[in-house]
């Protein structure tokens, strides 16, 4: 089996450690420091006190490794579009891709059944260059939930978590999604096979689309924004636009509002993706993870008046900071009561 880690940053860094130390036919594509320092002394992984090294195939030139079984696509979600022709000499008949980024995948509306089957959504797929050119038939779901960080040029370090959820966009269990989660498990991970992916994208979603937001606003650790009634309140009132149009969908969330909150707040002092970007001066997730929930509200013509408010403020902050160059719509204007 060969496996194309797209992005070897923090998480594809993880994965390929993993995947090489269990026998797997992997191969990283990376750029910069962190490609010639993988190349000179390998890839290292620190847990805990453990350090683990593997010297894999490392290349910024996707051409030099042929077609894949799978590419996995552990890019951030804005960077995808900017690579798709890089990325087919990957693509043989066969290639599955796995989407291991946040928020929603390109392929979302495939096999999904409904009004909107088949559609693109703009903020993440511009143009629907994605669905036409990586297709939605070769795509694997996948939720990313350990938490790992670039400690040095070739070095990663893993924080915490190991689970990496699968899914066909079907539902179906097919071979192919089965064999990826056998490979992952034998690499010493969580990946089990679900029937309803997209219920556990929206899961992670439904956090990242508030804590991401409010945390880059306010520099806030998330057992702060969670605590704080203000910006508690605040965060729920998102979540419940979001449960909305998930809902609309026909999405089942396993957990209730209150104790995605609660279970946010146990993590900790804990700084969000999209506060760590404003911090290190990296180009900010905020489309796949808050524009396309408002695209979404738009389609389902569900408000979202709070999502709308956090998402003008945080593309502003991230607009002056350099790290934003989307375009975000205006919230529909308020309708004042005649006075009597």
């Amino acid at each position: 089996m060969k496996i194309c880690i797209y992005g070897a940053g923090a998480i594809g860094g993880y994965l390929g450690v993993q995947l090489a130390r269990a026998g797997v036919d992997v191969s990283l594509v990376a750029r910069g420091a962190h490609l010639a320092a993988m190349r000179a002394n390998g890839l290292k992984l620190l847990i805990g006190d453990e350090e683990r090294v593997v010297h894999p195939r490392c290349t910024d030139d996707p051409s030099e490794l042929g077609p894949q079984d799978f590419v996995i696509i552990c890019l951030k979600a804005h960077s995808i579009t900017g690579v798709l022709e890089q990325m087919q000499p990957l693509l043989g008949p066969q290639t599955r891709i796995v989407t291991a980024v946040n928020g929603i995948p390109y392929w979302y509306f495939y096999k999904h059944g409904g009004a909107l089957e088949g559609s693109t959504l703009e903020s993440i797929d511009p143009g629907g260059r994605q669905w036409r050119e990586l297709t939605p038939q070769r795509a694997i779901g996948c939720i990313v939930y350990p938490a790992t960080e670039i400690e040095a040029p070739g070095v990663i370090r893993h924080v915490y978590g190991d689970r990496f959820p699968l899914g066909e966009p079907s539902g179906e269990i097919t071979e192919d999604v089965q064999r990826l989660s056998e490979v992952f498990t034998r690499a010493g991970m969580q990946a089990p096979v679900l029937d309803r992916i997209r219920d556990e994208i929206w899961l992670k979603l439904w956090g990242n689309v508030c804590l991401n937001p409010v945390s880059a606003l306010t520099h806030a650790t998330l057992d702060v924004i969670c605590s704080d009634p203000p910006t508690r309140a605040l965060s729920k009132a998102i979540m419940l636009e979001a449960q909305a149009i998930a809902e609309s969908f026909g999405v089942k969330f396993r957990v209730d509002v209150d104790r995605r909150i609660e279970g946010a707040r146990k993590v900790g002092a804990h700084k969000t993706s999209m506060l760590q970007d404003l911090e290190r001066s990296r180009p900010m997730e905020i489309d796949p993870l808050v524009t396309v929930v408002q695209e979404m509200g738009r389609l389902t013509r569900i408000p979202t008046p709070s999502l709308d408010a956090v998402l003008a403020l945080v593309a502003q902050r991230a607009k002056i900071a350099g790290l934003y160059d989307g375009t975000v719509l205006p919230a529909p204007e308020a309708k004042i009561p005649a006075v009597a």
